[in-house]
């Protein structure tokens, strides 16, 4: 029996535009990098023959020099093979970084154990027969795996009872890739057709394209990115692993799922109803992120209506959330709906005629949607806050 890592889409070198500061850019992007030597610790503990990339281990063709010396050397302490094939980010063909000079230099003195797989052939190793399907362009309206239905499974009895495991980089069953931003949908290229490669002839298909990890056929997995890298989109999409792989020629893979991600990509909703809800979102968000700094990023939808004090107390939260997060991706809807108290503090001061004039012409134009009912809104608040400053 054979033991490998199965990893995918590492994407390297991605940008992270949507993160403003720099510095939270850099330690977002040097994550990714991280993860790389927990995979090396997997390899240890689990004993792996080998680890197979199932495409995208770059995020472009244009990576700078230091991503690629960077990877290299991570890939290099791994100390056992590491099999890559190209995906869409990375893609094989003229221009790829799998040619240019500089990569092979790098690759040659870091990575010794890295073989680029390039072409659809079969490839034999010490411990598993390899087939490629790598993508040679980002985008290929056939399908990489075309090549596998033509092997003659005579042809394979030469090369003994090795597992044979399939690489492959694209979409199945409906599964599709999510290109740079985290909100943009799939592509309907890259197509893999599982259900027409014969029966019996592969053991174990090693998948990339989807960031979750997702069992697709009995022998069939895509392991998803070792480090999340956006906002997962629903439970059932399951980023921030690799699989452990032990596979036996003429036999079902036994996968486990091992966690290797660091970060946490959060998305957290709240209706406020009244102006005791605050206490419950800040409750919610403090056990949710448990005061950590640095290592969290929050996709926040906020609705309904705040008093002036309470949404206040909502800037106070967002403000400190911002500085602690690497991101805070906020949707916001809530609006300002001064309380019956609040209204009287501010417009029945005797002793105050014309903040009471102010407040009052300010409350008569604060309904609806308009910019002169938003700017009035906002001027209750600051007016509100000023009055009730301590």
């Amino acid at each position: 029996m054979t033991t490998f890592i199965h990893t995918a889409d590492w994407q390297l070198g991605k940008p992270f535009a949507g993160v403003e500061d720099s510095a939270k850019r850099a330690r977002l992007q040097q994550e990714r990098i991280a993860v790389l030597h927990r995979i090396a610790q997997a390899v240890k503990d689990h004993s792996a023959d080998f680890v197979l990339v199932a495409g995208d281990l770059f995020d472009s063709t244009t990576v700078t020099r230091s991503v690629v010396s960077e990877a290299c050397s991570a890939i290099g302490r791994m100390g056992v093979p590491v099999y890559v094939i190209p995906g869409n980010h990375d893609h094989g063909g003229p221009g790829a970084i799998w040619e240019q000079t500089f990569f092979r230099s790098e690759s040659q003195q870091l990575a010794p154990n890295l073989q680029v797989l390039l072409s659809p052939e079969v490839i034999p190793t010490d411990h598993a027969l390899l087939f490629p399907c790598p993508l040679l362009r980002r985008h290929d309206s056939t399908d990489t795996t075309a090549w596998l239905r033509r092997i003659e499974p005579a042809e394979l009895d030469q090369f003994g009872s090795k597992p044979r495991i399939v690489l492959a980089h694209g979409s199945t069953q409906g599964f599709g890739s999510v290109e740079e931003d985290e909100d943009s949908g799939g592509d309907s290229v890259n197509q893999i057709d599982l259900t027409r490669l014969p029966a019996g002839v592969f053991d174990y298909v090693a998948l990339g394209d989807w960031h979750g990890t997702k069992q697709v056929a009995d022998n069939a997995w895509y392991s998803g990115t070792p480090e999340l890298d956006r906002f997962p989109k629903g439970e059932s999409n399951r980023p921030g692993n690799i699989l452990v792989v032990r596979s036996e020629r003429g036999w079902m893979p036994v996968v486990s799922e091992v966690t290797t991600a660091r970060l946490g990509w959060h998305d957290r909703s709240c209706h406020f109803s009244d102006d005791q809800s605050i206490e419950l979102f800040r409750r919610d968000i403090a056990e949710r992120l448990e005061n950590r700094v640095g290592d969290d990023l929050l996709k926040l939808t906020l609705t309904g209506s705040l008093g002036l004090e309470a949404i206040g107390q909502l800037d106070s939260i967002i403000e400190s959330l911002k500085s602690r997060l690497l991101r805070v991706k906020l949707y916001s809807t809530v609006k300002t709906a001064p309380t019956s108290a609040e209204i009287q503090s501010l417009t029945q001061r005797a002793y105050d005629p014309v903040i009471a004039a102010v407040a009052t012409a300010l409350l008569s134009t604060a309904d609806g949607d308009s910019e002169e009912a938003q700017v009035a809104r906002l001027a209750l608040r600051e007016l509100y806050a000023t009055c009730h400053s301590a």
